[in-house]
């Protein structure tokens, strides 16, 4: 099996790897900060990954993009999108150019990079794209609008491009993670809804395997998004 993951030195992105690896696949990790994903890819061979293969990139770049997808080959099976960052929503409240940056980073680079994977898939009809959301997606809030926003668009994009690729034979999996403990949230004050990124990483990649469309992990944050999105607006404060 052949699995390209974007954003690989992400926590739960590791995490995914690390199951991937532990059955032997090939992988391609794609990331910014080369010399961490050297390290990651060190620890995957050691943990049993059949070949690893590194492209530093910095994905805010759009341009760069097509060398990505090329640099990853053919015969893929799977490939998993899951860059971004999360942004401090009230340090960027009044800062019109800060809060389109964290759009185009969290939306427009992964509709950007999930497009051209989606395109190689299609022409090889096989394979499974799976793409990181996050229940953010679902309504917006004030305490994170502007990523939300971006999630919102992601999902739009993704359930229209799931049937394009149907046709073809390939799956696209969206993930909608809620609360995950890793770096992009260390700064967020931790609850029992909370789940380790190596729990997340499970379920993950047990949506791919099934190539389900929409899976939420944990799975009872469906009901929890259920419940926001049906609460009057007037109540929707944080």
């Amino acid at each position: 099996m052949k699995v390209v993951i974007v954003g690989a030195t992400s926590g739960i992105a590791g995490e995914v790897a690390k199951i991937y690896a532990a059955g032997g696949a090939s992988l391609v990790l794609v990331a910014r900060n080369e010399a961490k994903m050297l390290a990651v890819a060190g620890d995957l061979r050691v943990r049993g990954a059949d070949d690893v293969t590194t492209v530093v990139a910095d994905l805010a770049d759009l341009g760069d993009h097509p060398r990505v997808a090329a640099a990853a080959g053919s015969g893929i099976d799977v490939v998993l999108v899951a860059h971004g960052s999360l942004p401090d929503q009230a340090a960027i409240d009044r800062d019109a150019a800060a809060q389109v940056a964290a759009f185009e980073l969290n939306a427009t680079s992964l509709i950007s990079i999930a497009a051209l994977f989606a395109d190689a898939l299609e022409s090889a009809r096989s394979g499974t794209l799976a793409v990181i959301g996050s229940v953010a997606g679902d309504r917006g809030r004030r305490s994170n609008y502007v990523y939300g926003a971006a999630k919102a668009a992601v999902h739009a994009y993704c359930e229209g491009l799931r049937m394009r690729l149907a046709d073809a034979g390939v799956a696209l999996v969206l993930v909608k993670p809620g609360w995950v403990d890793t770096p992009m949230t260390g700064g967020m004050r931790k609850n029992p809804l909370f789940v380790s990124a190596s729990a997340a990483a499970r379920g993950i990649h047990a949506a791919i395997e099934r190539r389900r469309g929409t899976v939420y992990v944990p799975g009872y944050w469906r009901w929890i998004s259920l419940a926001v999105r049906m609460l009057p607006a007037r109540l929707v404060k944080f």
